[in-house]
């Protein structure tokens, strides 16, 4: 072992080595040298930098801008860039509510006050040259709100052989606080698109709600559950036949008086269906202006979750029955 370390330390401390680590030395030196001359210069670099309201009365409510983010270019030596772009806590721009409001639920704040607020947070050595967007717009109300239901959107598309049964949104609706103007515009809120396909189970998905101008959201995210079921071919037996538009003191008898119908569908939602889920009626109107032997059936009404539905026969023979007063 004593060997091995004495031929590495005559293979550093040779007189080839020796040379290459002088020169080693003074590179690492000169780089030292060119990195602080350069970082010593100034450069221009945006940066972000948050926003923050203050002096908001209790009952108003900041309905957008709360969490803008403004994108501001700045001007200062490279080092106390590097500084303020890795520092984590960085100081808000304060924003005065009452300054810069305006009495249509609406408030301004121009790109002159926003670049004195702005270099006020900086250090005294930094500058800004400018800022984005070059005016803060930002609305609020006096405390208004209304709870709207969920929607999303998207293409959402199970395996071939499946089918979305329902859906479900966590929570089911949200509350909206806007104007009191634009409250008759906002019957729902949509998600940001959902796009998912080719899944069997059943898909849980946490969205964002998409953000509107002037509105605020709480809260700003759901859940949505898509429940999805295997389709099957299957039939249900014994579906009455019901006369309409009958007059008074008639009845109409259909031979069959019930029949079968056939259609596609989940195996949950089939093992909850009666022949009562369907209804299949004969048109009196159409069988006195027609005076063949046969009349024909149509279906009315189908649940939910049916597909590619059809009746064993799309006509029946029938007998018109006077009643006895």
């Amino acid at each position: 072992m004593g060997r091995f370390f004495k031929n590495i330390r005559r293979f550093l401390f040779g007189w080839a080595n020796r040379e290459f680590l002088i020169f080693l030395f003074f590179l690492v030196i000169a780089g030292i040298f060119w990195l602080l001359t350069t970082l010593n210069e100034s450069f221009e670099q945006e940066v972000k930098m948050p926003v923050r309201f203050v002096n908001v009365p209790k009952n108003v409510v900041i309905t957008s801008g709360e969490e803008d983010t403004l994108r501001v270019t700045v001007r200062d030596k490279g080092i106390s860039l590097i500084t303020y772009l890795y520092n984590k806590e960085q100081q808000p721009i304060d924003i005065d509510f009452y300054r810069f409001t305006q009495n249509n639920g609406r408030g301004t704040v121009p790109t002159s006050d926003l670049l004195r607020l702005i270099n006020a947070k900086l250090p005294a050595s930094a500058k800004a040259i400018s800022v984005k967007p070059d005016t803060e717009v930002f609305f609020y109300n006096n405390g208004e709100k209304k709870i709207v239901p969920i929607e999303f959107q998207g293409q959402v598309e199970p395996d071939m052989l499946y089918f979305i049964s329902h859906i479900t949104y966590i929570p089911d609706s949200v509350t909206v606080f806007t104007s009191k103007d634009n409250f008759n515009n906002i019957a729902k809120v949509v998600t940001e698109p959902i796009h998912h396909k080719g899944f069997r189970d059943s898909l849980i998905v946490t969205a964002r709600l998409q953000k509107k101008e002037g509105v605020k959201i709480v809260p700003d995210k759901v859940t949505v559950c898509f429940y999805t079921d295997m389709l099957t071919e299957v039939s249900i037996d014994n579906v009455p036949i019901v006369g309409i538009n009958m007059p008074e003191g008639k009845t109409l008898r259909t031979f069959p008086a019930k029949v079968t119908v056939s259609f596609v569908t989940g195996m949950k939602n089939y093992q909850t269906m009666t022949p009562s889920d369907f209804l299949i009626v004969a048109d009196y109107n159409e069988l006195k202006a027609d005076s063949t032997a046969k009349c024909n059936i149509y279906l009315r009404r189908q649940p939910e979750g049916v597909q590619r539905v059809r009746l064993e026969t799309d006509q029946v023979d029938y007998l018109i029955e006077e009643q006895q007063p």
